[in-house]
């Protein structure tokens, strides 16, 4: 049985339950997707750069060219100040990817992202109508917390007020200021640099309150 299942069930019994790598009961929880079904109307999606779809009881992004990024969001939502968390596997493809969690997101040019790679990297970005740019650092940055290769990780990236928090298999990692966006809905996100073939399956995935 899935552990938000269980979680549900005690609550009901007014007893709290912890879930995974938080201090959040199942009162705070705002929006979860374990994957199951297409409920949550993520993005679902094909063309010859990428595909983003619903997956094996998981949520899939591919990306067949390089230097390319894409993303999905579940239906119309908005939240302001939250934790996001995911557990994002490397499907195959090569370690030199990116893949994490959005936050914030109001069209394609404003939204914020937390990505690692499966080679050891992580960044805190911003999406901007000038592109991507990396907040508080110049380039992804390296992190021994990033389980490498075609494993998982758990990804949890906060978002509360103008303080953006990023926590790899519980480390906290990178924490950077900005003050540009303040509400908007959550996502996924997976890229290329110069190969092509990033495949990542992402599931359990839990937003609460901060």
């Amino acid at each position: 049985m899935r552990l938000l299942t269980i979680c549900l069930i005690l609550a009901i019994a007014s007893m709290a339950c912890v879930f995974p790598f938080t201090q959040s009961t199942a009162e705070d929880i705002l929006f979860y997707d374990y994957f199951a079904d297409t409920s949550n109307n993520w993005d679902q999606a094909s063309d010859d750069t990428a595909s983003t779809d619903y997956y094996a009881d998981a949520y899939r992004i591919i990306i067949n060219v390089t230097n390319y990024e894409a993303w999905a969001n579940p239906g119309n939502k908005s939240f302001s100040d939250t934790s996001i968390e995911v557990d994002a596997t490397k499907n195959s493809g090569p370690d030199d990817n990116d893949f994490g969690v959005i936050c914030r997101y109001s069209n394609v040019d404003q939204f914020y992202y937390a990505i690692i790679s499966s080679d050891g990297y992580y960044a805190i970005m911003k999406m901007t109508d000038n592109g991507s740019e990396s907040i508080g650092a110049g380039s992804m940055l390296e992190s021994d917390k990033i389980i490498q290769g075609a494993t998982t990780n758990h990804i949890r990236f906060d978002c509360v007020g103008s303080t953006l928090t990023l926590y790899i298999n519980r480390y906290l990692v990178d924490q950077q200021i900005d003050i540009d966006y303040t509400s908007g809905n959550v996502g996924l996100i997976a890229g290329t640099f110069e190969t092509p073939g990033t495949d990542i399956l992402f599931d359990n995935f839990i937003v609460y309150k901060p």
